[in-house]
């Protein structure tokens, strides 16, 4: 029998499922995929030996093709955010103290405000419904070209405060000029703005939330941080950049490597200033504001955000500043009313088991026995890490994050926490400021701070976006030079204040110890005030009703795994008693609107 005979005749078909040609793109009808298309889903991604999902070049999960596109369609054909909306209508009225000469009026819808019509539609899908009180006000200021420095809640806006005047801005002067900031050719990157921010999750979550504004203008966003390969980065800046988000750190050595310039910089923004100062980061600060070629103060425009601004660090930012305006929304360095607190006196031996009686609570009244997304903060590292065992010995999924933690171990915890896979998210201040997780319903002070400006920023994790959050502060004999500043912040943010506390403010301010009282309880001026106006009792009040969004997107530790906890101390505690009865009402869970049992994991199902 001749082979072709045999080859022709007697070779069974193939089955295998037909698949579709390759179509060049300008070919496809509008309803095609961009790669070969797939039976379903269940076929889509292949899978390696060790059943992880491997993608290739064409093919990508869903989310990671959509962090490209940050609006997605909806079943009515309208754009909508990735994420919740926004509970606008959360704030009924929030004090505003402005000062300065010539302020501009504030603004009550984003249609009245002098932005590019570009970014407007982007505001619009964004669904950003009406201005939160720090946009209010901060956004005219900025759009007039004023310097500012803004002393506001968490969760109150302060990003897309300082990210829209800049992206409006640098759309008008592109728009009239006709050419970009980046020569041809140059291997030197010469952005428009500067964005510095203290934290590597801080300055990735501003670079996100600008392309989400920046959406389909053109405006380019490129962020670098420490702890990260600097090459990528430089390749990202070659590329071009009008914005640059970034740590201290890193920008000084970009720039020692002559791969940007900031001699072309009319926009200087500083994110959480405090911070920035309070780490140690002033000498690189002055350093690029002063010896890097950056415009002097009055040929660019610099402003100042963040949730709190003593009165010492007010001085010493405002060097940066010229005839600026300060604005306070809000309790300057208090927490929001949306917050419930509660403080309990637990011994540090008790803590472990106090936890355990919480978190049981949660699972057993959470949606489907789910447990809430909940951040528990810690002292050390090393406590961190013990804690994670434990809770996870116990039967509660839990990860550690911390800054001896590589970055890509901090990105995993966060996308784990983020996404409910891993609801307890064990951390030191390293997240305490900026960061921005949807659904945090409780935080946990384990060990509280050593000083209320962190105790704020911890807390101020939960409440966002208009929605209500509980933070429960395990109390001990250590903390009692807290006492004092506790209960001055429990009173301003209108919550119950326990006699057990009062009785230990009064005993701290005898104190033998170190006071641990905050510079706006300790001394006679309040931290939010204008520094400027100490003397003075004029100064422009408003208040009025308003609603107020949360800041959009991650925070945070810090450039170069710089990690102020002090490792060399252990207090979280061993021990397996029951919860101190007397301060705990024998450590039962409460029931009601702030108590454990209202404490759902929302947005799971």
């Amino acid at each position: 029998m001749p082979w072709s005979y045999t080859a022709t005749e007697f070779t069974h078909n193939s089955t295998r499922s037909s698949r579709s040609h390759y179509m060049p793109p300008q070919n496809r009808p509008n309803n095609t995929p961009t790669s070969f298309p797939f039976s379903d889903d269940s076929t889509r991604y292949a899978f390696n030996c060790s059943g992880v999902q491997r993608f290739s070049r064409l093919e990508r999960p869903p989310h990671h093709r959509n962090s490209l596109f940050p609006f997605v369609e909806d079943e009515t054909g309208g754009e909508v955010q990735n994420g919740d909306v926004i509970n606008f209508d959360a704030y009924e009225s929030v004090p505003v103290e402005v000062s300065g000469k010539n302020v501009p009026p504030p603004v009550d819808a984003f249609d009245k405000t002098d932005l590019d019509e570009g970014l407007k539609k982007n505001i619009e899908r964004c669904k950003y419904v009406k201005p939160t009180p720090v946009q209010r006000y901060a956004i005219p200021i900025a759009v007039a070209g004023r310097d500012l420095m803004v002393c506001a809640q968490t969760g109150s806006g302060k990003t897309a405060a300082f990210c829209f005047p800049i992206i409006s801005e640098i759309l008008k002067t592109r728009s009239a000029s006709g050419f970009s900031s980046m020569p041809r050719g140059s291997i030197i990157a010469y952005p428009t703005a500067l964005i510095l921010c203290p934290t590597r999750e801080l300055s990735c979550q501003i670079r996100d939330e600008a392309d989400k504004f920046a959406y389909q203008t053109g405006v380019k966003v490129v962020v670098a941080y420490g702890g990260a390969s600097i090459a990528q980065q430089l390749w990202h800046l070659e590329k071009g950049v009008d914005i640059l988000v970034a740590t201290p750190g890193r920008l000084v050595d970009i720039i020692e490597r002559e791969r940007v310039s900031l001699k072309k910089i009319k926009y200087l923004a500083l994110d959480e200033a405090d911070r920035m100062l309070d780490m140690g980061f002033e000498h690189q600060m002055r350093k690029i504001v002063d010896q890097m070629h950056m415009p002097p103060p009055g040929v660019r425009q610099t402003m100042l955000f963040s949730a709190t601004f003593p009165n010492d660090i007010q001085k010493l930012a405002s060097d940066f500043l010229s005839n600026y305006i300060f604005l306070t929304v809000g309790r300057a360095g208090s927490s929001t009313e949306l917050i419930a607190q509660k403080i309990q006196f637990v011994q540090d031996t008790e803590k472990r088991n106090h936890l355990i009686d919480i978190l049981s609570g949660q699972k057993a009244h959470g949606s489907n026995g789910k447990h809430a997304l909940t951040l528990v903060f810690v002292e050390t590292k090393k406590g961190a890490d013990a804690l994670e065992n434990w809770l996870s010995r116990y039967g509660f999924p839990a990860i550690a994050i911390h800054g001896d933690k590589v970055q890509m171990e901090r990105e995993r915890a966060l996308r784990s926490f983020k996404s409910g896979l891993t609801p307890i998210l064990v951390a030191t201040d390293v997240v305490s400021r900026g960061l921005d997780v949807p659904h945090v319903a409780h935080v946990i002070n384990f060990d509280l701070p050593r000083d209320i400006d962190n105790y704020v920023h911890r807390i101020g994790r939960t409440g966002r976006a208009g929605k209500s959050g509980l933070a429960t502060a395990f109390f001990s004999n250590k903390n009692i030079p807290l006492a004092k500043a506790l209960v001055g912040l429990l009173q301003e943010a209108n919550q119950e204040v326990p006699s057990w506390l009062s009785q230990y403010a009064e005993e701290g301010s005898s104190f033998s110890g170190r006071s641990q009282a905050p510079r706006r309880y300790s001394s006679g001026n309040y931290g939010g005030r204008d520094f400027r106006n100490v003397s003075e009792p004029e100064v422009e009040n408003h208040n009025y009703s308003t609603r107020c969004d949360a800041d959009y997107g991650v925070d945070s530790y810090h450039d170069d795994s710089f990690d102020v906890n002090n490792d060399s101390t252990f207090a979280s505690g061993y021990g397996h008693s029951d919860a101190n009865s007397d301060f705990n009402e024998n450590g039962k869970l409460e029931d009601g609107p702030c108590g454990y049992t209202s404490v759902v994991a929302t947005g799971w199902d």
